[in-house]
């Protein structure tokens, strides 16, 4: 295809293409004449992925580079493609509240407690204990109790997105996966977990009221004879 139809195709300005070929981000197409070249799908695939990477994960063209060089590396793991693909889109914390030193060891003992394999220098780690902080600052730091149930959730979580994601056979669509997926996906876990509150509310608090009015009505007839 020409370049006016891999943009109709994409959704992207033809002096955006040719930025991304400038930069490196997109291969050049192949030319059929000096002033002409041609696209194919490959082109669709990775104009997808660089939109995906900037509008969704909300990278630099520089980020996007780095990303795009895992996805290219040949004989690179996957793992450690999409590691570099989701370590990029994690927002890194604004803040460092009192306590942090604290919160770090905690953060820690919870990945030795899981056996999960990641070190503190992912950013999540950091913004986890940035959170943990908070909690205490605010004098909550009791939650740090159901965190391992966080965990175990998550667990959960994260092997259904590793399922979903495993259904697309090029690494450039499980990028894109892992990016659109951890974004989006972020926002569709905390709607769920409202959602949820709701209906654990439900059951919590108004089966006990339930069950009190009941008790009542039956020692009011009790009494009643």
């Amino acid at each position: 295809m020409r370049i006016g139809e891999l943009s109709r195709e994409t959704g992207v300005a033809i002096p955006t293409i040719k930025y991304y070929v400038r930069e490196g981000l997109l291969p050049a197409g192949r030319l059929t004449s000096p002033n002409q070249a041609s696209y194919d799908d490959g082109h669709v695939r990775r104009l997808r992925l660089i939109r995906g990477l900037i509008d969704v994960g909300g990278l630099t063209v520089s980020a996007v580079r780095e990303v795009l060089a895992a996805v290219d590396s040949p004989g690179e793991p996957v793992h450690e493609v999409l590691g570099a693909a989701q370590h990029a889109i994690t927002p890194r914390p604004a803040a460092t509240p009192e306590g942090m030193e604290r919160a770090r060891q905690s953060v820690a003992e919870l990945i030795r407690h899981r056996g999960w394999r990641v070190g503190p220098d992912h950013p999540a780690f950091e913004a986890l204990a940035v959170a943990l902080a908070t909690f205490r600052g605010v004098g909550r730091g009791e939650f740090e109790e159901i965190l391992d149930d966080y965990a175990a959730a998550c667990e959960r979580v994260a092997a259904a997105d590793l399922a979903w994601l495993g259904r697309n056979a090029e690494v450039d669509g499980m990028v894109e996966c892992v990016v659109v997926g951890t974004v989006l996906g972020d926002a569709v876990l905390a709607a769920m977990r409202r959602l949820a509150h709701v209906e654990a509310s439900a059951r919590k608090f108004e089966g006990a009221a339930e069950g009190a009015a009941g008790e009542g009505a039956a020692a009011e007839g009790a009494g009643g004879r």
